[in-house]
């Protein structure tokens, strides 16, 4: 529901280092590069998800009377160029291993737990059992999250070919989704229309059939069993080739799983193999909902032809959460503490993200742009007080889209 003209602005969430009333709006005002693009469904979207959009060109009609909108326009392209090139040098003088070697040898390191995870599940005493069951599902997530989601960004190598080879492995072969389907909807569309309504608006982890508390703390156990028939539904999308290269992987993933549960923890009965499954793969499916919500919806929510450009659109939707050890190692700094500057620089591993984070963080004050921060428990109490407005009917467009 886009607000009418003289309909006054209606920010969204917590602002924090950076207050967005009194902000002009600059109506009339849109972006050029998305002139004959139609949204996913019809289906042309050819964005620049990796990176920052250029600088933009006015078209006839673009410019608001008693305004400068094209000095404005410049001054977003450069302030963009300006913090490329500060990360830039960080990341230049960073060796490999902070480049990737870190986030590797915590995949590796989750790998190498697996096979303690399996034989503590043998013990018929609880204190093994539950370790085992948290191990598993420590792994599971940190494989299936944090492994897929560095590989839809291409961050674990520099290689193309070794990055396609480690997306399938994550994301077809340990997630039970398509490659390309989980690029195509993360990537470009999350990353390139981030809180834009109808594309990149989060609205895809809604359910406004269920109310508040089924939502936040029962719908979440489902995750492991609608994953895999999600993915199923969108391989109606893909070429049959990869239709079938992931039928294998996801086949081969769970039938590993559920061999071991059997051959090496000992399980008696196929369903009580299936129920530890259930159980390992859910362990952490809470927050994994949580933080993918909690970081964009309730933030400003813009219309695709009325938009901030680039670093502001970035600034304005994206939120970041304290550290927390336990979801830093599962979920990776680029989904927690770094969420804000993993939109602004995609292609950054985890540890690239949290060593640029004081840069970044700097610049956008002294820019006097937003950084939004808040805490875990801060947003959970928001979105059960706010539920309705937030996850069940559509949230309200905010015209917010010139920022001086």
């Amino acid at each position: 529901m886009p607000l009418e003209d003289g309909d006054p602005v209606r920010p969204r969430g917590r602002q924090v280092n950076c207050e967005v009333r009194g902000v002009p709006r600059l109506r009339g005002m849109w972006d050029p590069s998305l002139r004959g693009k139609e949204a996913p469904g019809g289906s042309r979207t050819d964005v620049m998800a990796e990176g920052w959009e250029p600088g933009p060109a006015l078209g006839d009609g673009d410019v608001t009377p008693g305004e400068a909108p094209q000095q404005a326009w410049k001054s977003e392209g450069a302030l963009m160029t300006e913090l490329s090139e500060l990360v830039q040098k960080v990341v230049k003088s960073s060796s490999w291993w902070e480049r990737h070697g870190v986030d590797i040898s915590i995949l590796a390191c989750s790998f190498l737990l697996l096979p303690a995870g399996f034989l503590c599940l043998r013990s018929a005493q609880a204190v093994p059992f539950l370790a085992g069951v948290l191990t598993l599902g420590v792994v599971h997530h940190t494989l299936t999250v944090k492994g897929s989601h560095l590989a839809s960004h291409n961050a674990l190598t520099e290689s193309k070919s070794w990055g396609k080879l480690w997306a399938i492995f994550f994301i077809e072969l340990c997630s039970a989704f398509t490659v390309e389907q989980a690029t195509y909807n993360h990537v470009k569309i999350h990353h390139g229309y981030t809180n834009i309504i109808g594309l990149g608006d989060s609205s895809t982890w809604k359910l406004p059939f269920l109310n508040r508390y089924v939502y936040m703390f029962i719908a979440p156990l489902a995750v492991p069993i609608l994953t895999p028939l999600v993915a199923l539904d969108l391989l109606r999308n893909v070429e049959w080739k990869a239709a079938l290269r992931t039928l294998c992987c996801m086949f081969l993933g769970f039938y590993c799983h559920y061999w071991l549960l059997l051959h090496v923890s000992g399980f008696q009965s196929p369903w009580s193999a299936l129920l530890c499954m259930l159980l390992t793969r859910s362990l952490l499916a809470h927050p994994y909902i949580h933080v993918n919500i909690f970081q964009h919806i309730g933030l400003p929510m813009f219309m695709a032809d009325r938009r901030p450009k680039w670093i502001h659109l970035m600034s304005l939707s994206v939120l970041n959460l304290p550290r927390n050890a336990l979801l830093d190692w599962s979920f990776g700094h680029s989904l927690i503490s770094c969420h804000v500057e993993h939109h602004l620089f995609p292609s950054l591993s985890d540890n690239m993200c949290l060593k640029i984070k004081p840069i970044v963080s700097q610049y956008l004050k002294q820019k006097k742009l937003p950084y939004n921060e808040d805490t875990y428990s801060s947003r959970l109490l928001l979105f059960l007080q706010r539920y309705e407005e937030l996850m069940v009917h559509a949230p309200p467009i905010t015209e917010l889209v010139g920022i001086q």
